[in-house]
């Protein structure tokens, strides 16, 4: 009655039947454990089947083979091994069956090496292996893609006369296909006598694999010539072919013959016609079939919510995986992937911490990959301290984890921290990749760390990575943002190749510095060469041509965009040319070039005028550009105090109030004016009238010593950059604590003479500041250079390279 309720599938009653005839006090034999360590094999019962090995033992059958090999057999069907293997080891008798369960334990598990071992020592121990045997251990090899050892099993089984068996063929088969051998396994293939249907799914399912998806749906059609019945498995293995291929139409004849076929409701060929439509670019009819799934498990939701991921609909993915916990179905590993992956496109920080609540819960806080999803979620929400918080507490990091910080600090403009990451990874010998250093590179360009740049190029030339494009582009850029930009152009002659996005990396870096003689030339050389140019290319060039002042080139190019290079014109492009006509004074014309531009226009154009009306001091037009800029953005902190500038620059001071008291009702924040400088491997950060840092009160002595010598030499206080009404002594004082004289005056105290300073500044330098850096620069005899927000200057002996055109 117990081995008919095993062999029926009914392990459970199988167990209690056991328990009763215990409690009747019938003494049970061989044949009776045997059938009760079966049922405890079926239901991975554990500790029922560790309560029937002890009863084994109390009654005298430990040392029966056929219980022996049960209770391996059930111990690695619990998921332990090592009691399996233990029970192995005090076996006084073992057959083949004995190490072929034991062999085939460890397979199932996952511990191919192990059973490799395993079987090498029943050869040395000369026990016969039979077809299950081979079964197993071309398993075993297939699973670690050992072809070394597979060939020589091969030889065996031939010598064994399992040559012309299809089970073992079709092993062989797997292995090859796994292996990465199709040749030897289309060798196998075509010298079998007989095939069955798992014979041509394996060679299908190979192709595919493989890549060689064309070979595979070949192979089925020669299949269905040959009248064999196709499986759940075949479809499987041509589905994954056609979704390779991206064969919409093949894909959905296919799915209508699996239909035919009667496999319309399996639960894994419908997963597999969602992944293949999805993959063949078809969202509405994948998710037509998840729709008419009457059960879905979390394969088909997660592919359904992935999908959504993929094409950019992080709501909706959200909204699929609401639905997907209302309806019990518990998430794995990748639908946890995939949305934190959609909580990090639109930056859903609410939802994303939920999320990480529920990786807490499911105990899954320790997984790696997880973690370094964490990370970047956060970061791209814009919480690094959530961000980092993950990262601290991993007991284990690999190199994502340390690239994922690393990129986060720099999106959340915390270069400093990713720069402090990068050499405590250094530190503790963890190795780089390109994206390390495309990072890292990106922190020093934010706040012009030009020693640890150098540094950092030190490291990617040991670690062999300089000839990388995207390094070697992302060193130009660095090199160009930190304001050297001969090491830029050095950097930029030794690449072996260059793509577009280093031509433009180039021409943009001297567009920065102000160069436009030295892009025209390296432009022409791109045309030269037949370098393919995008409309990225001609964003720089016009800038350099509106900072340069050239304005005929730049209309020249402008015109030739579509005519010549066969681009068409982006409101980029027209931003350019807006910016180009305002510098020059051209403020009507840029006006007249709005009005006619193909395209709506955006923030940054009536920006790039409002700009030019603040150079230029023309009120009226300012109120008409800015009243465009915040019918569109009313929250834009930039236009208000650009406005309130130029109505303070005018005299206009109740108007320059109203606009401050507009901006303070309208809850709008102004970006804080930062200047950055790097010394001895620090950034030091300073604000306007900063009193944080610890060498304050020598720089505003400094300041005050520097300020007499100035005003001998020609320096005159230019209070219209003062935002406020107050006295002249007011005035002076409020200019002579800008953030960017403080982080010269520190620069000077703690440099020796002669050394070059070089800050940063996140804002527009202003006015004032630019010419008394001139003064500085000359009374002191150093060279400075200065990166605003809008371009570099170069100071020397009293002279900027942007010959005060900015």
């Amino acid at each position: 009655m117990i081995l008919g309720y095993v062999k029926c599938g009914q392990a459970e009653k199988a167990l209690y039947l056991f328990g009763q005839m215990t409690r009747e006090f019938v003494q049970p034999d061989m044949v009776t454990f045997v059938g009760v360590i079966n049922a405890c094999a079926s239901v991975a019962s554990l500790e029922e089947g560790k309560r029937v090995h002890l009863e084994v033992n109390q009654n005298g059958y430990a040392s029966d083979v056929a219980v022996g090999n049960g209770l391996i057999d059930m111990y690695a069907k619990c998921g332990s091994i090592m009691l399996a293997r233990k029970v192995f080891e005090k076996m006084h008798m073992r057959d083949v069956v004995s190490w072929n369960t034991m062999i085939g334990g460890y397979v199932k598990l996952g511990q191919g090496e192990k059973a490799l071992i395993l079987y090498q020592e029943m050869q040395q121990k000369q026990i016969q292996p039979n077809r299950v045997t081979f079964v197993s251990i071309l398993n075993a090899c297939a699973s670690k893609a050992e072809i070394k050892e597979g060939r020589c099993i091969h030889a065996q089984v031939i010598q064994n006369g399992f040559g012309t068996d299809v089970s073992v063929a079709n092993c062989l088969i797997d292995m090859y296909s796994k292996c990465g051998c199709m040749k030897d396994a289309l060798k196998v293939f075509d010298n079998m006598p007989t095939r069955d249907v798992v014979s041509w799914s394996a060679i299908i399912g190979g192709y595919a694999k493989s890549g060689q998806a064309k070979q595979a749906l070949e192979v089925f059609k020669q299949m269905k010539e040959e009248y064999i019945q196709a499986s759940r498995v075949t479809y499987v293995c041509v589905l994954n072919a056609c979704g390779s291929l991206a064969s919409l139409e093949e894909g959905r004849r296919i799915h209508a013959e699996a239909i035919q076929r009667g496999f319309e409701l399996d639960i894994t060929i419908r997963n597999c016609l969602i992944d293949m439509y999805l993959k063949c670019g078809s969202i509405e009819d994948a998710y037509r079939v998840f729709e008419n799934m009457l059960t879905r498990d979390v394969v088909s939701w997660s592919s359904i919510i992935l999908a959504h991921v993929r094409c950019r609909q992080g709501r909706v993915a959200l909204k699929l995986f609401r639905k997907m916990q209302e309806e019990d179905v518990q998430p794995d590993r990748i639908t946890l992937v995939a949305v934190l992956n959609a909580c990090a496109s639109i930056a859903a920080l609410k939802e994303g911490r939920l999320i990480h609540k529920l990786i807490t819960q499911m105990g899954c806080e320790s997984d790696i990959f997880l973690c370094n999803c964490l990370i970047d979620m956060y970061a791209k929400c814009g919480s690094i301290e959530d961000a980092y918080k993950v990262f601290n507490d991993m007991k284990v990091r690999d190199l994502v984890s340390w690239n994922s910080m690393i990129l986060g600090c720099v999106k959340c403009g915390h270069a400093e921290k990713a720069l402090m990451l990068f050499w405590q990874m250094q530190r503790e010998m963890v190795p780089q990749n390109s994206i390390t250093f495309v990072g890292v590179l990106n922190a020093c360009a934010r706040v012009a760390a030009l020693e640890q740049g150098k540094r950092v190029q030190a490291e990617v030339t040991k670690s062999g990575l300089d000839s990388n494009v995207f390094v070697a582009g992302c060193l130009v850029d660095m090199f160009a943002k930190c304001g050297s930009i001969e090491d830029a152009s050095r950097v930029f002659k030794s690449m072996p190749s260059h793509d577009t996005v280093s031509w433009s990396t180039m021409l943009g870096g001297y567009a920065m510095h102000g160069l436009g003689k030295e892009a025209l030339q390296l432009f022409e050389q791109i045309s030269q060469e037949g370098a393919e140019i995008d409309n990225i290319t001609f964003v720089c060039l016009l800038s350099a041509c509106s900072r340069a002042d050239f304005n005929s080139e730049g209309h020249h190019y402008f015109e030739s965009l579509s005519p010549v290079y066969g681009i068409l014109s982006t409101v980029e492009h027209y931003t350019c040319m807006v910016d180009l006509l305002g510098r020059s004074g051209y403020l009507n014309e840029a006006q007249d070039l709005i009005n006619i531009m193909p395209y709506q226009p955006d923030i940054f154009v009536w920006m790039a005028l409002l700009s030019a009306c603040r150079v230029h001091g023309n009120v009226q037009l300012a109120e008409r550009v800015a009243k465009q800029v915040l019918q569109v953005d009313p929250e834009n902190a930039s236009c208000y105090v650009l406005l309130a500038n130029i109505y303070s620059a005018a005299g206009k001071w109740g108007s320059a109030v109203k606009v401050h008291q507009m901006m303070n009702e309208r809850l709008v924040n102004k970006k804080p004016g930062r200047t950055w400088i790097e010394i001895n491997n620090k950034v030091h950060t300073f604000v306007v009238d900063d009193h944080e840092h610890p060498q304050i009160v020598e720089i505003r002595a400094e300041l005050n010593r520097l300020i007499g010598p100035m005003k001998q030499a020609g320096y005159v206080p230019d209070v219209n950059f003062v935002l406020h009404d107050v006295d002249e002594e007011a005035k002076e004082s409020s200019l002579l604590h800008h953030s960017e004289k403080l982080a010269i005056a520190f620069g000077l105290i703690n440099t020796a003479p002669g050394t070059q300073l070089q800050i940063l500044k996140n804002l527009r330098v202003c006015g004032d500041c630019h010419r008394a850096i001139k003064f500085i620069s000359k009374i002191t005899g150093r060279a400075m250079v200065v990166r605003d927000s809008n371009r570099f200057h170069h100071f020397k002996d009293g002279i900027c390279s942007c010959m005060d055109y900015w």
